[in-house]
C-alpha cells in the first residue's frame, strides 16, 4: 500500500546516523530504513501548506496569493534583520512575529560544502544543521531575538560567506574545518549591541548522516517536469533523498506538492 499525502520537510532526530522520517495525515515512514530499496515517486496535485487548494506551488510550499500575505512568509523570515517585533511593530501579524521572533536564537558556523553563517531559534538546533547537510556547527551567539541575531549574521557575513553550495554538500566534497577557531576570528566583527552574548566555551557538534554512497556528480529530480520517478535510495542528507542513478531529490524544496510513495524490493 502506497504512502500519500502532501510533502513537508523530512522531520529527523539526532543519532549516529541521523534519522529521517517522512510523515502523512495516517503514517509516517523512517526513510532510514529503505535505503537500498526502490521508491516510487509519483507527484498527483499541488496542495498549498496554508490554504489546501490545488494552485501551483510558489515558494515555501505555499501557493502565490498565501506567500505574499500571511505571516509566515514575511520577508524578515529569509531576512533576521529586518524583524521589528522588538519595536512593537507589525509586519503583517504582530502578534505571530512576537511569537517567533521574540524568543532565544543563535548565530552559528556550519559546514555543508564551505564554512557558512546562519541564524536559527534556539529550539531549532540541531534540526537547522540537520536540514543543511552540515557535518559539523558551532554556535557562536546566543541572543534574545530575531533582530539582534539578524544585524550579527549581517555584520559576520562581510567576512565569511552565507550560502551552502548543495552539490558540493551532496557529493559530500567538503573539508573539516576548525570551528572554534573561526568562531573566535569572527568575534570581533560581532556588533556591539549582541557582544555581550558571545558563546566562550562551547564545540563542535558533529552530524552523521545516513548515505551508503555519495554521487559523483547530481542531477535533481523536478517533479513539474519528472512527475513519475522511481529510483534505489542511496541516502539521506540535508532535506536531500539520494539515488544511484546519481539523481537527488530536495524533499523541503518540493513542500506543497501532494504525492504518492510506494517502496519496492
Amino acid at each position: 500500500m502506497p504512502y500519500e499525502g502532501v510533502l513537508q520537510k523530512m522531520q529527523t532526530e539526532i543519532g549516529s546516523p541521523i534519522q529521517y522520517y517522512l510523515i502523512f495525515p495516517n503514517d509516517y515512514l523512517n526513510v532510514n530504513q529503505v535505503l537500498d530499496k526502490e521508491i516510487h515517486i509519483r507527484f498527483i496535485k499541488y496542495q498549498c501548506l496554508n490554504c489546501g487548494q490545488d494552485r501551483p506551488i510558489y515558494r515555501q510550499g505555499f501557493c502565490r496569493t498565501c506567500f505574499f500575505e500571511i505571516p509566515n512568509a514575511g520577508d524578515w523570515i529569509m531576512r533576521p534583520e529586518l524583524s521589528t517585533a522588538h519595536l512593537g511593530k507589525e509586519d503583517r501579524d504582530l502578534e505571530y512575529e512576537k511569537k517567533v521572533q521574540l524568543q532565544p536564537h543563535i548565530v552559528y558556523l556550519a559546514n555543508s560544502s564551505n564554512i557558512k553563517v546562519g541564524v536559527t531559534r534556539r529550539s531549532q538546533v540541531p534540526t537547522r544543521w540537520i536540514d543543511q547537510g552540515a557535518h559539523e556547527a558551532i554556535e557562536i551567539v546566543e541572543v534574545p531575538n530575531r533582530y539582534l541575531a539578524g544585524i550579527t549574521e549581517v555584520a559576520l557575513k562581510e567576512h565569511i560567506g552565507d550560502k551552502t553550495n548543495w552539490r558540493r554538500m551532496l557529493t559530500n566534497d567538503v573539508d573539516d574545518e576548525d570551528l572554534e577557531a573561526w568562531r573566535n576570528k569572527l568575534r570581533r566583527y560581532i556588533p556591539k549591541e549582541a557582544a555581550s552574548y558571545f558563546i566562550e566555551n562551547n564545540t563542535e557538534t558533529h552530524m552523521e548522516f545516513p548515505v551508503l554512497r555519495y554521487p559523483n556528480k547530481v542531477k535533481s529530480l523536478n517533479l513539474d517536469k519528472v512527475p513519475d520517478f522511481k529510483g534505489v535510495l542511496k541516502g539521506i542528507k540535508g532535506q536531500y533523498l539520494i539515488f544511484e542513478d546519481n539523481t537527488v531529490f530536495n524533499v523541503r524544496g518540493s513542500e506543497g506538492y501532494y504525492v504518492s510513495l510506494e517502496i519496492g524490493g
